[in-house]
């Protein structure tokens, strides 16, 4: 590792409480390491430099003191759809929004554990998008390959951890926001069980089908984060049963079954899984299969899943373009979903909402048979910056089902997937092959994630340093 990057999060965490160096220090590395490249990746919307510095000194009296808690004086990123305390929380959308009075709930517990809050990073327009880009900060880019998108909407989460600016950092994925990005920039994302980690002041984010994950370069130091951040508000509608990812890093997962699922899931235009990411994914499997699993081609019987999906993603969108004081700078595809949220928004709202139980009784049978599925979390590597950002709403929408078609069923049915880095293709642009599972199942899919990184070592890949000169816009 070079000494520009930060350590990993479980390292930096035991370096502190270990007294080898102060949070302080870490936090100003990583603010040096955060400015030298905003005008390239342009990973932050906010920088929270002063209030950090703060904080990692009070971090530093508490180690002093002999306080131990599992993140004291770490620096972490969250995306900037969460609340901090005395900053805005403008969710990629342009104009002067004001500081809100109070942490989010997951915020909040981060801080419970010791993180040091360094900055919110960027997203599109209400994270909507496979990409990170737009009018309100410009271009997020990719830490493996400048001219490509880090995907989306956890965009910015991503190239902070890649490129080292932070060891992990918090996202959210609504439809493949935390797996997407994760995917294309070479790291482990963590999709968790809907309510694992609370979106309050949102009860339910998006009709319920966004949740709050991880991104981190290990499956130890995202495991660490989904712990710390785990927990619910107590007027949380979705409060699952307490899990301890952490403890399933290591664990031997025993000789599990796995499903091989290379079928797109049911889109209105059609999907095809690129061949140069069909390989990286069918290795995968294979090294599954050595590892002594038995890896079944079989796809889970999907149906027609994406008409329920439509409805709660519109209408969320509706709910926050009602909310913004300033309409009229919203994205025109904004405009359209959220008109089409507000027509999907009665009945058919209902009806999707309903249909998630049968949904979860019919999928749910496919894990009588298999243990896991492992899928492609894309079906395309990252596409070049620029290439979504001017197309109108129904190419844009073409674009993301032939780019992104395998992920957001798992935000329907409200269970944890985990992406994890499948390689590199044409350009050594990385991508992600995830594993999924029934609900509550991180620490199966955590456990299995560990055991293909102890085999493959990804973590030990870096990108190239990305010139601090290049345009971010």
């Amino acid at each position: 590792m070079t000494p520009d990057r930060s350590a990993g999060l479980a390292e930096s965490a035991r370096a502190l409480a270990d007294g080898e160096l102060t949070s302080q220090a870490l936090v100003e590395r990583a603010l040096a390491r955060i400015e030298a490249t905003q005008g390239s990746l342009n990973a932050f919307r906010i920088v929270r430099a002063e209030a950090a510095l703060a904080e990692a000194e009070a971090a530093d009296e508490e180690l002093a003191a002999g306080m131990r808690k599992p993140l004291l004086g770490v620096p972490v990123a969250v995306k900037d759809d969460m609340d901090v305390a005395g900053e805005p929380t403008a969710f990629g959308c342009q104009g002067e929004f004001p500081p809100v009075a109070e942490d989010g709930e997951a915020v909040r517990r981060l801080r419970a554990a010791g993180a040091v809050i360094i900055g919110k990073t960027n997203t599109c327009e209400f994270g909507q998008w496979p990409f990170t880009e737009g009018p309100a900060f410009g271009a997020t880019r990719n830490p493996w390959s400048p001219e490509h998108t880090p995907g989306g909407s956890s965009g910015g989460s991503a190239a902070a951890v890649a490129a080292g600016l932070v060891p992990a950092a918090l996202g959210s994925d609504g439809a493949g926001s935390v797996r997407i990005p994760a995917s294309w920039t070479h790291l482990i994302g963590i999709k968790p069980q809907r309510g694992r980690i609370s979106t309050w002041p949102r009860g339910e984010s998006f009709q319920g089908i966004t949740v709050n994950g991880t991104l981190a370069r290990t499956v130890a130091d995202a495991a660490l984060l989904l712990d710390a951040a785990s927990g619910n508000h107590e007027l949380d509608p979705h409060r699952p049963p307490a899990v301890n990812a952490s403890e399933a890093v290591g664990r031997d997962p025993g000789r599990l079954r796995i499903a091989l699922a290379l079928k797109p899931p049911f889109t209105a235009v059609p999907a095809r899984l690129q061949p140069e990411v069909r390989a990286q994914v069918v290795q995968l499997a294979e090294k599954l299969s050595d590892l002594g699993h038995t890896v079944v081609e079989a796809d889970p019987p999907y149906g027609q899943i994406g008409l329920t999906f439509v409805p709660r993603a519109t209408a969320g969108i509706a709910e926050r373009v009602r909310e913004t004081p300033f309409p009229a700078l919203l994205d025109r595809r904004t405009r359209e979903a959220a008109r089409l949220g507000e027509l999907l928004g009665g009945a058919p709202l209902r009806a999707a909402r309903r249909a998630e139980a049968a949904l979860q009784r019919r999928i749910g049978v496919f894990f009588e048979t298999y243990d896991a599925i492992l899928a492609p979390t894309t079906a395309a590597p990252p596409p070049r910056i620029g290439a979504l950002l001017h197309l109108n709403g129904f190419a844009t929408d073409r674009a993301m089902i032939a780019a992104c078609p395998y992920a957001w069923p798992w935000n329907v049915l409200g269970w944890p997937g985990v992406n994890v880095p499948a390689g590199f293709v044409a350009g050594g642009l990385p991508v992600g092959a995830q594993l999924l599972g029934p609900a509550n199942s991180e620490p199966l899919l955590v456990c299995l994630a560990a055991q293909l990184e102890a085999e493959l070592r990804w973590h030990e890949a870096w990108p190239q340093p990305v010139a601090s000169d290049s345009p971010a816009a």
